[in-house]
């Protein structure tokens, strides 16, 4: 598909802004199963220091046990490798607070740039990208750790190859095992030929052989305008991402789309709403592995900020839990 000029762009988005404004009521979030499965998402909390800084804090993810919090932080930081590098920061407990983030060091941080961390569910792969190094602008990378308790553990990263990556940018990767199929998938943003919009969303299926099949477009994710950051729920049941699409209160906002089970497509994304949503920009969501939490980064939200970009924290209850 040929995409589209600047002028049809600003055509579709006139369009689509009349549509959600005359429409589509703004939405509260939803779930995935009908009764409601979670309540709405709360008011979020900055995290505040040793975590976030006077610099910008980019790309949150939080582990599955809840006790490490990847992110990435550029070369004002003291400490990095140059360009931007990942980071982690840890806790004892749930309870604890966060400790002072560490480099991951020179193993998966380069003099280019490193960015937008996700583990595996195992906690013993690291996805990431990097720029400059593969088949051009970012690639995805992934890392292997024998112990899924040790952040500084990773093994030499490995590029995942052509069948996610190419010329254009490939970045920003969700990794998803479907327990219904054993299929694993690894969802991501790309700007190459052949989308909808800027930035759109894609998959590939992890094949027999271990390698990553060609990459297909994920339709009902994507607009002519830019999506980006895919975050999907353990269950496969959920996806967040950010995106500047028409409903927006401000450049981009956090969106979530639900499917009744992992082969049916994805619903029609869904914004947050103005209780997680601003007039600053909401990026780059994490949702924790009990999906009660969601962790995100946003610029100039209204409030008590330390840095430019911080990390901020929203929680959901889960409802009609069973006896």
């Amino acid at each position: 598909m040929e995409k589209p000029t600047w002028e049809t762009a600003a055509a579709l988005r006139l369009t689509y802004f009349v549509l959600a404004v005359t429409l589509i009521p703004l939405a509260s979030p939803i779930s995935a199963q009908d009764p409601q499965e979670f309540s709405d998402w709360s008011a979020p909390v900055n995290l505040g220091p040793p975590v976030n800084t006077i610099f910008a804090e980019i790309a949150p993810f939080i582990s599955k046990d809840g006790l490490s919090l990847y992110h990435v932080r550029n070369t004002a930081a003291a400490g990095g490798f140059g360009g931007s590098d990942i980071w982690v920061s840890r806790r004892v407990s749930m309870n604890d607070p966060w400790a002072v983030p560490q480099n991951l060091g020179p193993t998966i941080n380069t003099s280019a740039n490193e960015s937008s961390p996700s583990l595996s569910v195992d906690g013993h792969w690291l996805y990431f990208a990097r720029d400059g190094q593969g088949f051009g602008g970012n690639d995805v990378y992934v890392s292997r750790r024998h112990n899924k308790r040790d952040d500084f553990g990773w093994r030499p990263p490995v590029n995942l190859g052509s069948g996610i990556n190419t010329a254009a940018n490939e970045l920003q990767p969700a990794h998803f095992e479907d327990d219904a199929t054993g299929t694993t998938i690894v969802y991501f943003t790309s700007d190459r030929l052949g989308g909808i919009g800027g930035e759109d969303i894609y998959a590939s299926v992890l094949l027999p052989d271990e390698t990553f099949g060609t990459a297909v477009l994920v339709e009902e994710l994507s607009t002519p305008f830019t999506d980006r950051q895919p975050a999907i729920r353990r269950d496969g049941l959920e996806m967040f991402l950010a995106s500047d699409r028409p409903g927006t209160f401000g450049g981009f906002d956090l969106w979530v789309s639900t499917r009744a089970t992992t082969s049916a497509p994805w619903s029609n994304p869904v914004n947050l709403g103005f209780i997680v949503n601003t007039a600053a920009s909401e990026v780059r969501p994490s949702v924790s592995f009990n999906a009660t939490e969601l962790y995100f980064q946003s610029s100039h939200r209204p409030g008590v900020g330390v840095g430019s970009q911080d990390f901020y924290r929203t929680t959901r209850s889960k409802l009609n839990e069973p006896d």
